[in-house]
């Protein structure tokens, strides 16, 4: 049995001739909500598409339930849903998933299961083009969990939304860690940190802290997790002035 869904060693990621990953490494566990957080441009969207694996990488590894990220055998077991709505507008909600389900493999119960994940049963006839930007993340996170993947990678799923949405689009990723499947979310609200089972909380491509948001807090003496980021960035500055080697 695989204890932990994801682990990532020494990942070097140079995008541009820049080096968006300088060599990372850490793990994430099976069954839970992991959040990567983090300020735009710090290297969240490269490292969940190294994990899909449809990044290009420079060296290091990335594994997927024992398996190497973007191998033949996790086409069925990882969903990635992208910060863009990745369905046909001109397509009811219904229609989009039986089109991804024929194209996935998956059968009519999947769509079932995957529009009841979401509470998607009352829109199924709906065009896609005329739903709310909440409702079409929810198209796009029912077309992931079609085959019903054990691996759930969701780039910026709340960006945009308001209150009571993120509320219930966090509520809904932790009923489906309970039932077993690992969600890994990025966010750059650091607000949502405490949503989470477990951080990654990233600076400038590297991983800065690793570890439950409670913990986090405590080892940061900090209020919130904005105030234990800041505080943990600072304590880096320092760290290099010290040894600027």
């Amino acid at each position: 049995m695989v204890n932990n869904a994801v682990g990532v060693t020494d990942l070097v990621v140079v995008r541009g001739g820049t080096t968006v990953l300088p060599g990372i490494s850490f793990t994430i566990p099976v069954g839970q909500v992991t959040g990567l957080l983090g300020p735009s441009g710090c290297g969240k969207t490269t490292l969940m598409r190294a994990i899909v694996g449809v990044q290009r990488v420079r060296s290091g590894s990335v594994t997927v339930l024992g398996e190497p990220a973007g191998s033949r055998p996790l086409r069925t077991r990882v969903g990635y849903v992208t910060q863009a709505a990745s369905v046909y507008d001109d397509l009811s909600v219904a229609e989009n998933l039986r089109f991804f389900a024929r194209v996935l493999g998956a059968g009519p119960d999947d769509v079932e299961h995957s529009m009841a994940a979401v509470d998607l049963h009352e829109s199924g006839s709906r065009v896609v083009g005329t739903l709310s930007g909440g409702q079409r993340s929810r198209v796009s996170l029912a077309v992931a969990l079609l085959g019903r993947p054990d691996v759930l990678v969701l780039d910026e799923p709340t960006v945009g939304l308001d209150p009571v949405l993120r509320r219930d689009l966090w509520a809904m990723f932790h009923r489906l860690a309970d039932a077993g499947t690992t969600v890994i979310v990025s966010s750059h609200v650091m607000d949502e940190a405490e949503r989470c089972d477990r951080l990654l909380l990233m600076r400038e491509g590297r991983v800065i802290a690793d570890d439950t948001p409670a913990q986090v807090l405590a080892d940061a003496g900090a209020a919130d997790i904005e105030e234990a980021f800041l505080t943990l960035v600072e304590g880096r500055r320092t760290e290099r002035r010290r040894d600027p080697a």
